[in-house]
């Protein structure tokens, strides 16, 4: 096998035509701006997508969340309960606000954040919780309705973080539409992108206004710059929003052609030790990432272990990743309190990330190269499997 010259990407942007016409419509309408039909049309387009009420098109995810944080009235001490299998960008905004994050360990059906370790945490900061947020990691809802059902009970708001998991449904119904307050993110290597960008929609419109008039610096009705409140510049760009517009008409598509590649790997590995991500019955992922989890005495003993795989498809010019390393083992968070109910493997989260690794999930990857990636991870069993060997 040769190396390849043109990189093998994680995860990529899929472009089409429809995202020039829209980007260009605003050159020639001299939109260049945070206003413009194609952030009108782009909130308009998610809503109906979504079955929500209403959309405010932001910069990036992150900036999303940070607003969510700020609707929900976080302010410094309060407890915000997270999901610890996430991107840092999930919990970040919590201490944009001074709030205090504490971990919630995730569960083995899904990955995601753990109803059971949820209701162990909101037992122990009963009074003292102001909301949860809870993930979708890449791309399979987590137990939604569980984890909502828990903070009506607690009476506790739920910040849905759908950044990953955009047309993704549990149970029959959308992500990004659990929550008081939902996120999306148009960030160049998702789904869909709109080389960056992001999305904060609710069924609740006055609170999607306020969001609208923070995100442009809160500047008050009046003639000149007048500010009562601190705001932020947190706008989408139209421009941006162009490519998101276009690219949300392919976005059944992105996430068909993104499910052939996971059950393509799930083919190619049925014989080995490893375990594709998993997703219960009742949900249909977006199969942003598709990633597996090694025979866990495998990797104990060194036999074959992630990061084995990782540097030999470097070595061919292939990108893949490691699990993301969950919030409580990142030191910027290690004074942070953390929650599990755990199993007999100890913590889900930590031991995901131990024995797993993301494979190169990208639009443009053809099922040529698919197939070096999935040759290139079976030698590195070969010497070390018995009865499931290639």
């Amino acid at each position: 096998m040769k190396r390849f010259e043109k990189r093998v990407y994680l995860a990529s942007p899929y472009i089409h035509e429809e995202e020039r016409e829209y980007v260009r419509e605003a050159f020639d309408t001299n939109w260049m701006s945070t206003v413009g039909k194609n952030i009108n049309e782009l909130e308009t387009c998610v809503c109906q997508y979504l079955g929500c009420g209403a959309a405010a098109a932001l910069s990036s995810g992150t900036a999303a969340l940070h607003l969510a944080i700020k609707l929900v009235g976080v302010q410094e001490g309060d407890v915000v309960l997270c999901s610890d299998m996430t991107f840092a960008a999930t919990v970040n905004p919590v201490c944009y606000e001074r709030g205090t994050p504490v971990f919630i360990d995730a569960e083995r059906e899904t990955w995601n954040m753990d109803p059971q370790a949820l209701e162990a945490a909101l037992k122990k900061y009963r009074g003292k919780t102001k909301a949860v947020v809870a993930a979708n990691l890449y791309g399979t809802p987590a137990k939604l309705d569980e984890i909502a059902d828990l903070c009506e009970r607690y009476k506790v708001p739920l910040i849905e973080d759908a950044a990953e998991s955009l047309s993704a449904t549990y149970k029959g119904k959308q992500t990004g539409t659990y929550g008081t307050y939902n996120v999306i993110s148009f960030n160049g290597n998702k789904i869909i992108t709109g080389t960056s960008g992001g999305m904060l929609v609710s069924d609740d419109a006055k609170a999607i206004d306020k969001v609208k008039f923070w995100s442009n610096q809160a500047r008050d009705f009046a003639p000149w710059y007048q500010h009562s409140e601190l705001g932020y510049n947190y706008r989408m760009s139209n421009l941006n929003a162009g490519v998101a517009r276009g690219q949300m008409l392919h976005l059944d598509e992105h996430r068909a052609g993104k499910k052939k590649i996971y059950e393509r790997y799930k083919a190619a590995f049925e014989n080995l030790p490893v375990e594709m991500n998993p997703y219960p019955a009742c949900s249909e992922p977006n199969f942003w990432l598709s990633c597996f989890t090694i025979d866990k005495q495998l990797v104990e003993s060194g036999k074959v272990t992630p990061e084995e795989i990782r540097l030999k498809l470097e070595e061919y010019n292939i990108e893949s990743r490691p699990i993301w390393k969950p919030m409580h083992m990142q030191p910027f968070y290690a004074g942070c309190d953390y929650v599990t109910v755990g199993d007999k493997n100890g913590d889900v989260g930590e031991d995901i990330f131990t024995r797993g690794l993301c494979l190169p999930s990208d639009l443009n990857m053809s099922e040529e190269a698919q197939e070096v990636v999935c040759r290139i991870a079976k030698e590195c069993f070969e010497n070390e499997t018995s009865a499931k060997a290639v």
